[in-house]
């Protein structure tokens, strides 16, 4: 048996990074006023470097900080969209 390797390609170079337009960018940057959103799939671009975004987890919004480590990466994955499990042995009653 041979074993297939899946490979995940990405988006087309000559398509660019995929973005939503913020309209209230600037205003954002200058007042340090979070962006509202839902883009989870939006690529961080260099621009958006100090801006705070609340991005949508599926119930809530969770404050994302972008710094200079982020860029290339997706808002999605700043905002986990799981609940934390902890495991009790017993229960306490």
């Amino acid at each position: 048996m041979f074993a297939t390797a899946v490979v995940q390609s990405g988006r087309s170079a000559w398509k660019g990074p995929f973005f939503v337009a913020f309209p209230n960018l600037r205003l954002a940057l200058e007042n340090n006023i979070p962006i509202k959103t839902q883009a989870r799939s939006c690529t961080i671009l260099p621009n958006f470097v100090g801006l705070r975004f609340l991005v949508h987890n599926g119930r809530d919004y969770l404050p994302v900080y972008i710094t200079q480590d982020m860029v290339g990466h997706k808002l999605g994955e700043f905002s986990s969209t799981r609940k934390r499990f902890s495991y009790r042995a017993t229960k306490t009653r």
